[in-house]
C-alpha cells in the first residue's frame, strides 16, 4: 500500500452541515469556501438585490426563495487537509435528501442560531447523526444580535438533543455589546471587529490578559472570567475520544455573517474531525484504505448544466482510488460500467476530476444507469453498501401535461426528476400518474423545474394526503380489493401499493383481507 494514499485519505474531511432554515448554514458554508479560496466574495442568501447568490444554492428555485432545495457538494484544500463540506436542505420537506446525504458523511456541524435555539428541523437531523454515531461538532451563530443567554443554550443542546457539550470558545457579550470570544482551546481572546494585528489577546496561565488592556475595564470581561471559572469546575470534561464517539459536542460561538469565530472553528475542527471511517456492508466492514475501489450513490440530480440536460450521480467514495477511466461493477446489476466522465463540485460549477480517493464526493455522469443507494465496486469481490432510507410519502397530487403536444417532454422530465428521489411516482391502472411527497414545497420545485428545465407546464390535481403501504405477498393481492379508499397503485419499480384515505379506512381494509401483509418504508 503506498504510503501517500494512505496520507491522501488521512487527509480528508467530510462533513454535512444541518441546520433549521435562516440559522444561518449556507453563509456558513460560503465564509469555509472563502477561507478554502474557493471563491472570492460570499454571497449571502438574501443577496436578492446586489445579484450576488449564495455558491451552495445553484438552483433557480433556491437563488429565488433564499432557500437550499438540494444537497450541494463542495470540496476545498485548507492546510494539509481536503475538506468535503455537504451543504443539506434546511427546509423540512425535504428530509429524505438529507437523511441520504448523512449517509455519505463522516461528521456533521450542527448550527444554532442563538436567538432562536433548538428547533425542530435540527432535532429531527441531529437524530439521524446519534443513530449514525458520528460526530457532532455545534456552532451557535448570530453573536452579532442580541440572542439568548450562552448557558441557557447549553442547558437546552444537553436536555434537548441529549448529548454532553464542551463550549471550545465563550462569547464576551452579544448583540450591539459584542465584544469577542474567549477562546478556551488555545487560550486566547479574539477580538470583534478590530484591526488584524490586534485580533488576538494572548492569555496567562490563569486564563487572564496579562498587564494593562482595555479590555480589562469592561464588566464583559469579568463577567466571562466567571462563565469560564464555572465551566472549568462544574462542566464537562474534554475528551477526544467522546467527541469521536459522537458522545460530546465541540461548541464553537460565533457569527457567519461577519465572518467572525469561522476561521477558528474550521482550525479546530480539522483537528478533531474523523478522517474516513470504513463502513458496513454485507461483505462486513469495508475499510477506507482497502485497496480496491469502492463506492456508494447517494444522491443524483438532473440538469446541474440546463444547457446539457444531463444527469450527475453523486458518489461517496468508501475505499480504494478512483481513476477517471476505471471499470466498475454495479453491485444491483452485476453489470461492468467504465467511469469515463466524472466532475467534482463547487455547488454547479464541475471541474473534471482524474483522481480521487476515500472520503471524496465524485458525480459520474448517468445515463440512467444509476439508483439512489447502488453500490460501485472494483474487483471481482462484489458487495452492497447499507441500504439508504426512502420515506413514505404523506402527500399526493394527480399530475398531467397542461399541452397533450408536450407529452414527450412530459414523460422525461417526470422520469428524470422521480430518478433523483425529490419525489415518488405512482401509476393507476388507467395509467394516471400520481406523485407523492412528504412536503407541500417537493411539489412546488417539481412544478417550477418541469417549466424551467423542461419546458413543460403541469396541472397538480390534490388527491389528499394519503397512507402508502407496500404488500409483502402481492401474489395475493386482487384487483376488486382496489376501492375509492383504498386505490391500488404501482410504484416505479412496478411494486403494488395501497393508497389509503384514512387510518380507519386502512384497519376495515386489514380486518376485511387479514391475508395481506402491508409494510411501510420508513
Amino acid at each position: 500500500m503506498k504510503i501517500d494514499f494512505i496520507q491522501e485519505v488521512q487527509s480528508r474531511r467530510t462533513f454535512a452541515i444541518i441546520s433549521h432554515p435562516d440559522a444561518g448554514k449556507t453563509t456558513l458554508t460560503e465564509q469555509l469556501l472563502l477561507f478554502g479560496g474557493a471563491i472570492r466574495a460570499a454571497g449571502t442568501v438574501k443577496g436578492k438585490k446586489s445579484g450576488k447568490f449564495a455558491t451552495s444554492d445553484w438552483m433557480e428555485i433556491e437563488k429565488q426563495r433564499g432557500i437550499s432545495v438540494t444537497s450541494s457538494v463542495m470540496a476545498f484544500d485548507y492546510d494539509d487537509y481536503r475538506v468535503n463540506i455537504l451543504d443539506t436542505p434546511g427546509h423540512q420537506d425535504f428530509s429524505e435528501d438529507t437523511y441520504r446525504t448523512l449517509m455519505a458523511v463522516d461528521s456533521a456541524v450542527m448550527i444554532i442560531d442563538s436567538a432562536k435555539g433548538i428547533e425542530a428541523q435540527t432535532l429531527k437531523l441531529f437524530k439521524v447523526c446519534r443513530m449514525r454515531g458520528i460526530p457532532i461538532f455545534t456552532f451557535i451563530n448570530k453573536l452579532d444580535r442580541q440572542g439568548r443567554e450562552p448557558l441557557e443554550l447549553l442547558e437546552e443542546l444537553e436536555e434537548v438533543l441529549g448529548i454532553q457539550s464542551y463550549p471550545m470558545n465563550w462569547p464576551i457579550g452579544m448583540g450591539k455589546e459584542f465584544l469577542g470570544i474567549y477562546d478556551r482551546f488555545h487560550n486566547r481572546i479574539e477580538q470583534f471587529r478590530v484591526e488584524e494585528e490586534d485580533r488576538f489577546i494572548p492569555l496567562n496561565d490563569e486564563g487572564e490578559i496579562e498587564g494593562e488592556h482595555p479590555l480589562k475595564e469592561s464588566n464583559l470581561y469579568n463577567q466571562t472570567l466567571e462563565d469560564v471559572l464555572l465551566l472549568n469546575e462544574a462542566g464537562n470534561q474534554f475528551s477526544r475520544e467522546r467527541i469521536a464517539n459522537g458522545e460530546l459536542s465541540p461548541v464553537f460561538f460565533g457569527s457567519a455573517l461577519t465572518n467572525f469565530g469561522v476561521q477558528t472553528f474550521l482550525e479546530t475542527y480539522l483537528q478533531f474531525a474523523p478522517s474516513p471511517q470504513p463502513r458496513n456492508s454485507d461483505a462486513g466492514e469495508i475499510e477506507p484504505t482497502a485497496e480496491d475501489f469502492s463506492g456508494f450513490v447517494f444522491k443524483i440530480q438532473a440538469n446541474m448544466n440546463p444547457a446539457h440536460r444531463d444527469r450527475i450521480a453523486f458518489v461517496r467514495i468508501c475505499s480504494g482510488q478512483f481513476e477517471r477511466g476505471m471499470t466498475v461493477n454495479l453491485s444491483r446489476t452485476g453489470k461492468s460500467i467504465k467511469l469515463a466522465q466524472s466532475t467534482q463540485f463547487l455547488a454547479d460549477d464541475r471541474s473534471t476530476v482524474n483522481e480521487a480517493v476515500s472520503g471524496d464526493i465524485i458525480g459520474v455522469y448517468d445515463t440512467g444507469t444509476y439508483q439512489i443507494g447502488d453500490t460501485l465496486v472494483q474487483g471481482k469481490q462484489g458487495f452492497q453498501y447499507e441500504k439508504l432510507p426512502q420515506f413514505t410519502p404523506e402527500l399526493f397530487v394527480r399530475v398531467t401535461a397542461k399541452n397533450v403536444m408536450k407529452q414527450k417532454h412530459f414523460q422525461k422530465g417526470i422520469l428524470q426528476l422521480v430518478q433523483e428521489g425529490a419525489i415518488q411516482y405512482y401509476k393507476t391502472r388507467t395509467e394516471d400518474i400520481i406523485l407523492g411527497a412528504v412536503g407541500q414545497l417537493q411539489f412546488e420545485v417539481f412544478e417550477h423545474r418541469m417549466k424551467n428545465e423542461y419546458n413543460v407546464d403541469v396541472k397538480m390535481e390534490p388527491i389528499g394526503s394519503k397512507i402508502a403501504r407496500w404488500i409483502e405477498n402481492e401474489e395475493d393481492v386482487k384487483e376488486t380489493m382496489s376501492s375509492s379508499r383504498s386505490m391500488l397503485v404501482k410504484d416505479r419499480h412496478d411494486n403494488l401499493v395501497f393508497l389509503f384515505e384514512n387510518d380507519f379506512a386502512m384497519r376495515w381494509f386489514n380486518d376485511k383481507n387479514p391475508d395481506i401483509r402491508l409494510y411501510s418504508l420508513m
